[in-house]
């Protein structure tokens, strides 16, 4: 069997998937630069399960592969997943706290909370799903209630798309009228996503 050669795996949340994809097909990348591994997107919901959920791709498929792309931001493991880094030369991740930062840019990023700490955020994949990970996942269908509790310190939703659709855009303002905050569409595209991704063309490290 032919050893891989300057290949990278790159393990991301199910909830890129499809924009690591789009990416990919933008860039028109041949296949065989990366491989892709999903841990499942409902994790968003239980972070305590992800540095576990990588440890165990890692230390199963990590030998085959010269350079390894975890495809989270730091997603609430409160630092858990930089010190399961440490122990994983090969490894990467990408820049910030979550999704919502590394695609929009941290600066970006900073400057939305800075206008509005009461900023809730919505991706492509959250507004597509969004009643399963945030109204039921949140038990939002079961106690209402909760809605209030859980929102009432937020102001305004922003929904930083990727490839926004009208459907997606309209769904997404849905959403804030069911959580009575603000609504505001931004287009961010890829961001931190796709920089890293393009850099595995030709085995450089982007500059963060």
């Amino acid at each position: 069997m032919e050893e891989a050669s300057h290949k990278t795996l790159i393990v991301a949340c199910g909830a890129l998937a499809k924009e690591i994809l789009a990416v990919k097909e933008n860039l028109k990348m041949e296949d065989g630069v990366f491989d892709l591994q999903c841990l499942p997107a409902g994790y968003h919901n239980f972070p305590d399960k992800i540095v576990p959920g990588l440890k165990e791709i890692i230390d199963a498929r990590g030998d085959d592969y010269d350079r390894i792309l975890i495809g989270y931001g730091d997603c609430g493991t409160g630092g858990g997943l930089d010190r399961m880094m440490e122990k994983y030369p090969k490894t990467e991740r990408l820049p910030g706290a979550h999704c919502y930062a590394f695609y929009s840019g941290l600066s970006v990023f900073d400057d939305m909370m800075e206008d509005e700490l009461g900023s809730f955020f919505l991706t492509d994949y959250l507004v597509r799903h969004f009643e399963t990970l945030i109204i039921k996942g949140f038990g939002i269908d079961r106690y209402p209630n909760l809605k209030d509790d859980y929102f009432k310190h937020y102001k305004r939703l922003i929904y930083i798309s990727q490839a926004p659709s009208a459907e997606l855009i309209a769904r997404a303002k849905k959403a804030a009228d069911f959580l009575g905050l603000e609504f505001e569409n931004r287009n961010v595209g890829y961001g931190e996503l796709a920089t890293h991704i393009s850099t595995l063309q030709t085995g450089g490290r982007p500059h963060v």
